[in-house]
């Protein structure tokens, strides 16, 4: 029950709109139309009371009236009088000739009509024909009192000297017109509406876009200019909280580099002072092993300090031939002897930092020959990005492991000898370089051996 509750409300949600501007519009329009149906609904139900004005006891007694006038008039005076009687609403015309009749009709609810005239004027053989104009299901106006007079039918009286009275509705204000011009005058209201609040939606979440663009620099560039504090006032005050965060954030890498280098200086002086005793030491073996020990602490701390430091961060980024970089790398390689091979396009370009991209992507060639003998790299774009596959022939690592090695300091290989990789600091340094540029990487063990090494950047 709970689970089919769950999946109803996800199934609500996707046909829900995704932004806040687009649900803000949603908002605006559904209220509009539910306050033109309320209206529409108080218009209908609080009318006044009594007849319609097409109503057949109301055409009965407005044609009767008529026709008592008519046959009181002169028939030299009757067409002025029948011209100043003509409206809109029932149109009326006299004829001294017996009009040519066509489509008349008989049967209820016509009969019912020549009933009620002839018992209004009190004359059972008064002549009253109904015609009508179109071929059609007629559903009144005739048999209930709430039923409207349409200009379809058209009434004629005799007078009692032969002349004719033809009465026909023309109530442009009535019918489906009315209701075709309010559904347009409705559809203009909110195509209006619509379009202004969606300008107005579109201003209000404006901010927002740029807050969350903010934050997403933030992310790739530490150093990127404070957010305009612009919106609403609830904004300002999470762009001014966001600013203090990146102000807090920039001190805090800035303290935290400053203090390893302060470590990195104090720790070199201990560290020749050391190298000096270890030149004393008259054993050569013992001598060798302490060189070698204070070589690997000199490197580890050289290592740190860079890593922490990030010197290539400070670089302008711009455009960079990612496939000739890659390439350049390649040739490098396989010019000091390994197998290194590149496949993919002559030219792709990205926004980045080329220091910074050469340092990473030379980390992850140089593991994969130290671990797997050499390796192939292929570039090519996928979905707005460009995505750079290294494989090489070695022995992979367990999956548990793969989010491990991108730690600092975390090898593998737990020898910590020299002879066997660095310090550990590798492809933490080229996951840092590749997160700055808005990019990811990733590890995969190939089917048929091998590690691959997956890094996506942003074109």
């Amino acid at each position: 029950m709970e689970t089919a509750r769950k999946s109803r409300l996800l199934v609500a949600r996707r046909w829900l709109p995704d932004s806040i501007a687009s649900r803000l519009v949603l908002t605006v329009v559904l209220a509009l139309l539910l306050t033109q149906a309320v209206s529409a609904l108080v218009y209908l139900t609080d009318r006044p009371p009594g007849p319609p004005a097409h109503s057949m006891r109301v055409l009965v007694q407005r044609v009767t009236a008529i026709v008592q006038l008519v046959e009181s008039t002169p028939p030299p005076e009757r067409r002025r009088l029948v011209k100043a009687i003509d409206d809109p609403v029932l149109r009326v015309d006299w004829n001294p000739e017996t009009p040519r009749f066509a489509n008349q009709r008989e049967g209820f609810p016509f009969d019912r009509l020549r009933r009620a005239i002839r018992g209004e004027l009190d004359d059972p053989e008064r002549a009253v024909v109904v015609e009508v104009r179109r071929e059609r299901p007629m559903p009144g106006p005739f048999p209930v009192d709430e039923h409207r007079w349409g200009a379809d039918v058209r009434l004629s009286v005799g007078l009692k000297d032969g002349s004719w009275l033809t009465f026909v509705g023309g109530d442009p204000l009535e019918g489906p017109f009315r209701l075709l011009r309010f559904a347009l005058w409705m559809a203009g209201i909110v195509g209006a509406v619509a379009l202004v609040s969606v300008w107005t939606a579109r201003r209000m979440t404006a901010p927002i876009a740029r807050f969350a663009d903010a934050a997403e620099r933030l992310g790739v560039d530490g150093e990127a200019p404070p957010l305009p504090e612009a919106g609403p006032q609830e904004l300002r005050a999470a762009t001014r909280a966001f600013n203090r965060m990146q102000a807090r954030l920039a001190r805090f890498v800035a303290d935290r580099t400053q203090m390893l280098a302060a470590m990195s200086h104090d720790l070199r002086t201990p560290l020749t002072r050391l190298r000096l005793r270890a030149e004393l030491v008259e054993d050569p073996e013992m001598q060798r092993k302490m060189l070698a020990d204070l070589d690997e602490m000199a490197a580890m701390i050289n290592a740190t300090l860079a890593f922490a430091r990030d010197d290539a961060k400070h670089e302008p980024r711009g455009p960079l031939d990612l496939a000739d970089l890659l390439q350049s790398l390649c040739d490098d390689r396989a010019d000091a002897g390994h197998a290194a091979a590149y496949e993919g396009p002559a030219h792709a370009t990205v926004d980045g930092r080329p220091v910074a991209l050469r340092r990473a992507f030379a980390n992850l060639m140089d593991n994969a020959i130290a671990y797997g003998g050499g390796f192939t790299v292929r570039l090519r774009p996928v979905d707005g990005e460009l995505r750079v596959e290294i494989e090489d022939g070695g022995p992979g690592i367990p999956e548990a492991e793969f989010e491990k090695v991108f730690a600092p300091f975390y090898r593998l290989e737990r020898s910590r000898s020299r002879d066997t990789g660095g310090v550990g600091l590798g492809l933490a340094t080229a996951r840092t370089v590749v997160r700055g540029h808005g990019g990811d990487i990733a590890l995969s063990n190939r089917p048929e051996g091998g590690l691959r090494v997956t890094v996506t950047l942003p074109r």
